[in-house]
């Protein structure tokens, strides 16, 4: 039975050698004998150039996308020039329905949210600061293209006289060639996280934490009025408190490890 880490950040897969002696990434021939043990040999697949022997067979391993990104990534900000923010950007819908989440109530009896019956939604555009905790937000009716472009033009005339690095998904709204063209003009660096992994993304950290303490278990009046108070409320935060809720001040951010 293989033992399996539990953090589960970096996952190997070791496949023994097929008995043709060639990669089946590439098909690249590998070298038998003890006098190329730990020799690099080059891959044209997924695998890693590194050949390590065992007893008898050769073996390789590959790392899943998402860690090889994570490298990528931490390289690409390390190479930033020092007058340069570094922001998560992110978005998060926002209901009339409001979110139901764990509560007290009385023993045996169900807890009851009331609620109108009508829904509405808006789109909360957001960014917080890596190095500082400071934070930007703008609220639209859609997460459309031009939605996207307002908040960079947004960013771009808070942070005038900086480079500015944003570290967000690869949503269509922020893949649209328009938004591509804007952000090269106005010297935002766009660097695309790995796909299908929110928990990377500070920001979708602290919109959990807002819709928890301002929207679960309660909806309000009309939607404007909801918006309004999850903004002032993460607004509020200090500085150590929203990156502490971003997961930035963890000794495992991914970032910093």
């Amino acid at each position: 039975m293989s033992f399996v880490p539990p953090w589960g950040i970096v996952r190997s897969l070791s496949v023994t050698r097929p008995s043709n002696g060639q990669c089946p990434c590439s098909g690249t021939t590998w070298h038998d004998g003890a006098a190329f043990a730990h020799r690099r040999v080059r891959s044209g697949g997924s695998c890693t150039p590194l050949a390590t022997f065992g007893s008898d067979r050769d073996t390789y391993s590959t790392r899943i996308p998402s860690a090889r990104k994570k490298v990528q990534i931490r390289r690409e900000i390390n190479q930033l020039p020092p007058r340069c923010v570094k922001l998560f950007e992110d978005e998060t819908d926002l209901l009339l329905f409001p979110p139901l989440r764990a509560a007290w109530g009385l023993r045996g009896r169900p807890l009851k949210v009331p609620i109108s019956g009508f829904n509405a939604r808006r789109v909360v555009f957001g960014t917080i600061n890596i190095d500082t905790g400071h934070r930007l937000f703008l609220a639209r009716r859609r997460q459309r293209g031009e939605d996207f472009r307002a908040f960079l033009s947004m960013i771009h005339n808070h942070y005038r006289g900086w480079q500015v690095a944003l570290l967000l998904d690869e949503d269509p709204s922020h893949t649209a060639h328009g938004s591509k063209v804007l952000a090269a003009e106005l010297g935002i660096r766009m660097i695309w996280l790995p796909k299908r992994c929110p928990e990377l993304n500070g920001m979708d950290h602290l919109w959990g934490h807002g819709k928890d303490h301002i929207l679960a278990n309660r909806q309000y009046s009309d939607i404007d009025e909801q918006v309004e108070r999850f903004i002032d409320y993460l607004s509020g935060l200090s500085n150590p408190e929203a990156l502490e809720q971003a997961g930035l001040l963890s000794p495992n951010f991914w970032l910093s490890v």
